[in-house]
């Protein structure tokens, strides 16, 4: 069964059709990768899926449940659209990090938000806190910054202020981690060092759909690749088969611009 399903999607923002039926499948484990030009619809495509959007027509599932159908009647309460965000987190190509926040209150922010609505929340607050702060400690540690757990998001490089991003989307045990553009404000020695990242978790079988320009990368890294166009999937297939051999004209010439 699919962990993310999307059917006949659609999105329109002042009258003008962002995405105009979109439709895919991804298998817990893969990693798929999303690339076209600059207002192909890809960020809309992520934002719909992740709820930091509204979609106009058709449905998305994820990890079993339905996060928006146009067809139901049924409308979801406040408690499952929380429990249903939780199950993808976003990593955005500006870090977005709180700039009065240390490493360590960035990661732990939400995870302590959302402690708060546990039953034994006021019993045991100092307890949970320190829970929350001893998992973040193994995940930062995990992206080599334990020596960086009170710097602010100013003391980092963009490498650093990025691999912080993915430590506070992963913290909250996502589904599936959802990346746009993760390396666009990078400079080429600090991509190479988030992309590595990326290519671990994607050993560890972690799910993945990443919006990219990086076309190396996205060929090693994915088990399969979308390619967006005027809001429609203009082609899709295996990462290889789709860079290697392009079979519409308009996937030809973005590659062309692109490698």
């Amino acid at each position: 069964m699919a962990i993310l399903e999307v059917k006949d999607l659609h999105k329109q923002f002042e009258g003008f059709q962002v995405l105009k039926g979109i439709n895919f499948e991804l298998e817990k484990g893969q990693v798929m990768s999303i690339i076209g030009s600059s207002g192909s619809g890809k960020t809309t495509l992520l934002r719909c899926i992740t709820q930091l959007e509204t979609a106009d027509q058709g449905m998305i599932m994820v990890d079993g449940s339905i996060t928006f159908d146009s067809a139901s009647k049924k409308k979801l309460s406040s408690e499952e659209k929380r429990k249903n965000q939780l199950k993808t987190g976003l990593v955005f190509q500006s870090f977005n990090l709180f700039p009065q926040y240390n490493v360590l209150e960035n990661v732990t922010l939400a995870m302590k938000l959302a402690a708060e609505r546990r039953p034994d929340f006021k019993e045991n607050k100092k307890e949970i806190y320190e829970e929350i702060d001893d998992k973040a400690k193994v995940l930062i540690a995990k992206m080599g910054l334990s020596e960086k757990l009170k710097n602010y998001p100013c003391e980092l490089s963009g490498g650093q202020q990025q691999r912080v991003s993915i430590v506070r989307a992963m913290a909250l045990e996502p589904s599936i981690l959802f990346f746009d553009e993760p390396t666009s404000a990078l400079d080429p020695e600090l991509t190479g060092e988030v992309l590595k990242v990326i290519r671990e978790l994607a050993e560890e079988k972690m799910t993945m759909v990443i919006v990219t320009h990086e076309m190396d990368f996205a060929r090693e890294v994915s088990d399969k690749i979308i390619f967006m166009d005027q809001g429609i999937i203009a082609e899709s297939g295996s990462a290889d088969d789709l860079i290697n051999n392009p079979k519409t004209d308009r996937l030809k010439a973005f590659l062309s611009k692109v490698k």
